[in-house]
């Protein structure tokens, strides 16, 4: 596949798969065949921009319905579209007005245990649309399932227009839930750190102001991350939570890091994280998503052909690990 980047599920276990330059959808089955089933209207993909993001309905059984994030030539904007029949129809644009650029697009869509749609976003080059409480960048947003702000978003102040629920993020590609309900974010560094964030509402991760742990002389209204890694070892996007740890894939890493959640640890005991752990470091080159499957497999999407990495033969791949 060329330059893959989200990855969903179908309740019938088959795999969502969008592509970032070519604008397009493939459904994968358990066998690794790959069918397109259609193109996202309004694409235009520039540096790390194009389609991104993909959610399953959680009600898709009902309601057929697809959200896809995507760069068009004036915003990031999520749509939803509906999957019949093999093929796309009735896209509907439903939030616009995220800041895009060539870098720094965010992307991430992922439902919470509420029903709720979880956006990560990066600040697009504006550092301090971080921190502007107005705006979208550097956020996590969280939206009703008709792409509205969702009632119970932090309100002193309002965030994104309501639509906010935090802030202080510079480029926010992975989002999991773990078996607690709590929210984890992995976020690219600018020089430095990448970051693990444990998410809470209201909360200011710091940046541009801080990049990774804020120290003893930082400002206490900013949250320090749970974990952090130099760039060169991870460059986070994809991150899922599996059998007891959470999994961020890395790209300039190239890396599947695994990061256990210590058990019993509460949200008040500050470290709740153990020592990471690498997986196939190099083998497979850049890693792109993470994400668990139905059967409870997790899936890798590599990222080779995206301009930025080396492509190997069979590039860009699709790769499954089954539990033990």
């Amino acid at each position: 596949m060329s330059s893959p980047w989200g990855l969903g599920f179908l309740p019938d276990g088959r795999a969502v798969v969008t592509s970032r330059d070519a604008g397009t959808v493939s459904l994968v089955d358990g066998t690794g065949t790959v069918t397109e089933v259609g193109t996202i209207d309004g694409v235009e993909h520039g540096g790390e921009g194009g389609l991104l993001g993909v959610a399953v309905s959680p009600t898709f059984d009902t309601d057929r319905r697809l959200y896809v994030y995507y760069t068009t030539a004036q915003d990031n904007r999520i749509a939803t579209v509906d999957l019949a029949d093999g093929a796309l129809t009735n896209q509907q644009v439903g939030f616009t007005g995220i800041g895009k650029a060539g870098i720094h697009n965010g992307g991430r869509l992922a439902f919470g245990p509420d029903g709720l749609l979880y956006v990560g976003t990066g600040d697009a080059g504006d550092r301090p649309a971080a921190q502007d409480p107005n705006a979208l960048g550097g956020k996590i947003l969280r939206l009703t399932p008709d792409l509205q702000p969702a009632p119970g978003n932090p309100t002193d102040p309002p965030l994104a227009g309501g639509a906010g629920y935090d802030l202080g993020h510079r480029n926010v590609q992975g989002l999991a839930f773990d078996d607690r309900g709590r929210l984890w974010a992995a976020e690219f560094g600018q020089n430095t750190w990448d970051e693990l964030n444990l998410i809470r509402p209201g909360a200011n991760a710091g940046w541009p102001v801080v990049e990774g742990f804020a120290g003893d002389d930082g400002d206490p209204a900013f949250v320090d991350p749970q974990r952090v890694w130099p760039t060169d070892q991870a460059s986070p996007s994809g991150l899922a939570y599996w059998r007891g740890s959470l999994w961020m894939a890395g790209l300039r890493g190239q890396q599947l890091w695994q990061i256990p959640l210590l058990p019993g640890a509460g949200d008040a005991d500050g470290q709740l994280t153990g020592d990471p752990i690498p997986h196939l470091n190099g083998v497979y080159g850049r890693l792109r998503t993470v994400a668990v499957a139905p059967d409870g497999s997790l899936w890798l999407i590599t990222s080779n052909t995206d301009g930025r990495g080396e492509v190997r033969d069979g590039d860009d791949r699709i790769l499954r690990l089954a539990p033990a």
